[in-house]
């Protein structure tokens, strides 16, 4: 089963989830331009932009570097996946928070956070140059020239399943809290990969009710990077409200092609 497939099928399950337990469509504080800006990202970032990156990465490194074409391969898979994970989910750790830091790069970002729901949905809701300019997925180009592509596919499925699982509105990691046997387990889980509790506090709405970090819990795959860069908060608890505090309005098309479209004042 390729990579796409089982990242489709946990999207579809993670929805079904949501349509058992909660809402898929029509969630609490959706507005109609919500819907705009999710479908349109996800297919112009997996549709165009994150095969359009991967294959220009491997074009400029066949070009500049032909002999280092495959140089990785024979080395162990424990090897390439750390390969992954550094220069993949950490360089998005810092994309993601450098995304938060700078103005410009929140403003490519701010439509990921606009909506005031968290849900399956809300994965790959971002401007279309967000991607474009991200360096994790400019490095994963590179590494599969390099060899990689193998590793790579299994790799993304696993950090798809995980990023997919923690924006969910279907909570799994919560009844696992209440189980007190478990309770050391979680403790590790909750401290190695993104949850929907720790992520769901980078989505909360008002930064005063002891729950939301919006400034921290950035991690995708790996929430150790928090943890080890001094940006984690962990409650075990969940925001009431999603969105930002005082956020300026802006349209669908200003979400998405910011900066070519701009409906108010910078």
């Amino acid at each position: 089963m390729s990579a796409q497939m089982v990242i489709f099928l946990v999207f579809i399950s993670f929805a079904l989830l949501e349509v058992v337990t909660d809402r898929f469509l029509h969630k609490e504080g959706e507005v109609k331009s919500d819907g705009y800006v999710e479908i349109i990202g996800t297919v112009i970032l997996l549709g165009i932009t994150q095969p359009f990156i991967l294959y220009l990465a491997y074009i400029g490194m066949e070009y500049f570097l032909p002999d280092a074409k495959d140089a990785l391969i024979g080395y162990p898979v424990i090897a390439g996946i750390m390969f992954l994970i550094i220069f993949d989910d950490m360089m998005q750790y810092w994309w993601h928070r450098a995304s938060h830091t700078f103005p410009f790069l929140y403003n490519l970002h701010r439509a990921h956070h606009n909506g005031e729901y968290l849900s399956v949905r809300t994965v790959y809701r971002n401007n279309v140059f967000y991607y474009f300019l991200m360096p994790s997925l400019w490095f994963s180009g590179i590494l599969i020239y390099l060899g990689l592509g193998w590793i790579y596919a299994g790799y993304v499925a696993v950090k798809m399943t995980v990023i997919i699982g923690a924006h969910s509105s279907w909570r799994w990691d919560a009844a696992l809290y209440k189980i007190p046997q478990l309770s050391w387990l979680m403790w590790i889980v909750e401290r190695t990969i993104s949850t929907p509790s720790t992520h769901s506090a980078h989505h909360g709405k008002h930064a005063d009710d002891g729950i939301t970090n919006y400034k921290g819990n950035f991690g995708n795959l790996l929430f150790f990077w928090d943890v080890l860069f001094g940006t984690a908060k962990i409650t075990r608890k969940y925001p009431k409200k999603f969105g930002v505090e005082n956020l300026p309005t802006s349209n669908w098309p200003e979400q998405l092609f910011w900066p070519l479209i701009k409906t108010k004042e910078d």
